[in-house]
Order: structure tokens, then sequence, then C-alpha cells
């Protein structure tokens, strides 16, 4: 038998098409290249159990077409990254009184290009074109990578089936926060939580109760001091499960260790917590609304200091403004970079409709002086909000410079660090370093400080008209 004997109005000619006889298990990559080919063009179709270029049927009995497609779900989800968007099917048929199977796997073009292989660590991107797989050209990938820079991950198709019943902590968590309110499967449905075929989205199958995938991570830290590089870790723990628990352990951890304190006023005792609890909700809320779930490896790092708390999430701000370090919160413009995860966390309750709920953090510190004062600043890969301790007088330092760690200077001075850190993003004059040090622009901060790093190679001395710049020398630190 052949295979258009059994399916209907198949091209076999094109360029959509192709077979293989078995999975090669001794050179997977020959056949994956196929799959990641057809994700990264147009999409198409391949068949398991249909000898190449005849297109006669091979077959498996039940139990091997089982195992055969296991295999190909292993080497995919090993392979290539990120996962192409398939659906796999086994087609029946009879022969002498036998029933045997094939397999057809439905490619779809990939919404997030380029699908890249990955084997023994070597990456590789491959393009199907004229029947055939060969690896991209130059062009191809900017073309690929140019047409999918807006796609949002957690909102494309993944190969999991709703069931009402895996999302039980996700529905408490609604009624929680809506006066005991039911969450329907038709809201669900509304906000594209799951398809027409009942596939999950991908951001949907991070609200499962039990998902423990890497996707989730986060990590909470205590520091006994001001810095990451020069003081002792207090604890340091690590959590990954569904959003909401995600959202509850990071909001526990913080409440369970931060300091409060009582402040008398006039006739009455008013008791202080470091963080404000909205203010701290928000800014847990925020990080998982806006993370970069297509950056594999990283994770929400939620750090406590002595003066302050820091939440730092994957991923600048989406098609937002590039900023560096900025007080003025409410002007902060950034569109969602989760659309339905920010709609289930809306529905919710627990997130503004528009808006990135910053204005609440604003009103929760309202009144405070310079040094209590909640800022961002964002990077090209991940964006921090610092809310100061309310319970720390001193209030906080510029803790957005970077830390350094180097050598200690030959002739050094107390002042080093501190030069560099101010130095290393930036050139300044040298008054503009007095003052940032708090001393006078004196004789000795010229030759002993600066002068003394520069013939060191530690800075890197540059003029501008008549004035002096000073710059950090990045080769000779490294940025914890």
């Amino acid at each position: 038998m052949y295979l258009e004997e059994i399916i209907n109005n198949i091209q076999l000619e094109n360029d959509k098409y192709e077979s293989k006889s078995r999975l090669n298990r001794e050179d997977v990559v020959g056949w994956l290249k196929s799959i990641a080919g057809f994700a990264n063009a147009s999409g198409g179709d391949f068949y398991v159990g249909v000898e190449d270029k005849t297109n006669k049927l091979i077959g498996f009995d039940r139990a091997e077409a089982d195992n055969e497609r296991n295999f190909f779900n292993n080497q995919v989800n090993e392979h290539l990254v990120p996962r192409p968007q398939m659906k796999l099917s086994f087609v029946r048929y009879e022969i002498k009184g036998s029933e045997r199977f094939i397999l057809h796997i439905q490619i779809s073009e990939s919404a997030v290009k380029p699908v890249i292989l990955k084997y023994k660590g070597i990456p590789s991107i491959f393009m199907r074109r004229d029947g055939f797989t060969n690896g991209a050209t130059y062009e191809e990938i900017i073309e690929m990578s140019v047409k999918s820079k807006n796609t949002q991950y957690d909102v494309l198709a993944s190969e999991e089936k709703y069931e009402a019943s895996k999302f039980r902590i996700l529905r408490e968590f609604y009624s929680s926060h809506n006066n005991g309110k039911t969450l329907t499967d038709k809201a669900l449905r509304s906000m594209g939580f799951y398809d027409e075929d009942g596939l999950l989205a991908n951001g949907a199958v991070l609200f499962e109760d039990d998902y423990q995938g890497k996707k989730t991570e986060v990590q909470c830290s205590v520091f006994s001091g001001f810095t990451k590089g020069s003081e002792r870790i207090i604890t340091i723990n690590r959590f990954q499960g569904n959003l909401i628990s995600v959202i509850n352990y990071m909001t526990e951890f913080v409440t369970q260790r931060m300091n409060h304190s009582v402040i008398k006023r006039e006739n009455t005792r008013e008791n202080i917590d470091a963080y404000p609890k909205r203010a701290l909700f928000e800014g847990v809320i925020n990080a998982v609304a806006h993370r970069d779930y297509f950056l594999d490896g990283t994770q929400i790092q939620v750090d406590m200091f002595r003066d302050r708390l820091e939440i730092s999430s994957p991923g600048s701000f989406y098609r937002g403004e590039k900023l560096g370090k900025t007080y003025d919160l409410s002007g902060i413009i950034s569109k969602r970079r989760n659309e339905l995860i920010a709609a289930v966390l809306v529905s919710c309750n627990v997130m503004e409709a528009a808006g990135t709920g910053f204005d609440k953090i604003i009103e929760e510190y309202r009144g405070q002086d310079e040094s209590h004062r909640p800022y961002i600043y964002s990077s090209s890969d991940h964006f921090t909000l610092v809310l100061p301790d309310l319970t720390y007088e001193e209030g906080v330092e510029d803790s957005a410079l970077p830390v350094l760690m180097f050598v200690p200077v030959e002739n050094g001075t107390v002042y080093d660090s501190r030069v560099l850190s101010f130095c290393y993003h930036q050139a300044h004059k040298t008054s503009e370093i007095a003052e940032y040090l708090g001393i006078s622009d004196s004789t000795y901060l010229r030759k002993q400080v600066l002068e003394n790093l520069v013939k060191n190679q530690y800075l890197e001395k540059g003029k501008i008209s008549r004035a002096a710049f000073y710059k950090t020398n990045p080769d000779m630190v490294t940025v914890e």
C-alpha cells in the first residue's frame, strides 16, 4: 500500500512534505533538521512509517507506533528551541487483516523564529526550500528574527490539553480576591487560556497546580549588609512552581524576614513595616507579569539588604523606554510583555487593567524623605524595583552603581572602590567625583586618589576642552 491510498488529497510533490521509514536513532540531526526547517519556513507535513521516495507504507504495530511517538517528542524537546508548534496523530490502516499505524506530524510555521537545533552543544539553523532542508542563510536568519521580535511567549499554543481540575490553586486565588466568585471555563476561554482544540497557551501552563518547570524559577536572598559582593549571605532560597505559588512564596519570604518598628506620634504608637505590604505585593506582581519567559536559565531575584529590597525580573521593559535609573515611577510607559498572564492577574484583581501598578507604590511611600523614595533601574536584560527599608533611618545610597571586585590598588585609599563604581558606566570630572564622595575637590583627591588610580591603570584619564574626565578601566575590575 502507498500513502496516497489512505490520505485524501495529499500533495506529494511539493516542498511541504517529507517521509521517513523510521526515525534514525544514530542520526537524529538528519530528521530533526527537517522539523526545524519546516517551522522556520511555512510549515509542512512529516510522516513516519512511510518509505522515502516511493511513499510505500511500512507502518508500525500499536506498541511500536507509541514508542516512535515518544522518541520523537523526547528528541524534539531536547534539541529544538523553541519547540515548534505541531500536531501529532496516528493514521490507522489495515493490511492482510492486521492493523498498522503511521505517524503524521503537522508542523506549523513557528511564530517565534528562528527555531534552533542544538546538538552536542552546537546550535544550527535550518530552512526548508524547494523540497530540501539546508542551513539558513544570513539574510534568512535576519528576516526571521525581525518578523518574530514582537511575539509573546505566553500566547503561543502548547501541546497540553486543558483540564479544569489542574487549576485549583488559580481558582482559589481568584475567589479570594473576588469576594468568593468562581472563575469559569468560559472566562478562561475568552482570555485565550486555551484554544478551540482545548490546547493550553504557554502562559496557561504556568498556572497549572503541579507546574515545576524552570520558567517560573525565583531566587530569594538576604544579605547582612549593603552589597552582594562584600557582605555575608544570611539566606538564599530557590523556588519554582505555578505562578500563584511563586507570587505567594516571594511575598511571604519578604514578609517573614523584614524589620518592624514602632514610631511614637503624639499620644499614639504606630507600627511601621520595613516595606509597605501593598508596595511589596505590587512589586512582586509586576515582576511576574513583565518577566521575559523566553529567557531560559534566568530567575526573578528578590534580594534583601540592610537598607532596601530589590526585586529584579529578567528582560527589560517590553517595547517601552530605555531606562537607567528613575524615581519617576508614574511616568514609566511599558506595554505588556505577557498579554495572557496579565489578563489572568487582572481578572484576579491583583493587577491594574491599565498601567504598571507603580502609582500604588508611590502612594505607599508618599511623605518619605529623598533617601526613602522607591526607584527603578533597567538594562537590556533585566529591570529592578528598589524599595527602601522604612525602618532604616539613613535611607538608601546609590545602589544602582555596580559592585566591583578588583585587586587592591598599590598605595590605594579608602575611596578607591567608590570612585571605580561611580566612574564605571560614565566618565566624571573631579568636581563630580568629589561631590559624590562628599569631600572637597582637593589636591589629596586629585593626586593621592585619582592620579594614583590612573598610574596603576584602574582609571583612564581623558580631556574635554580643558576639563579632565576619569573613566574606570573595565579590564582591571570585575562586576559582581
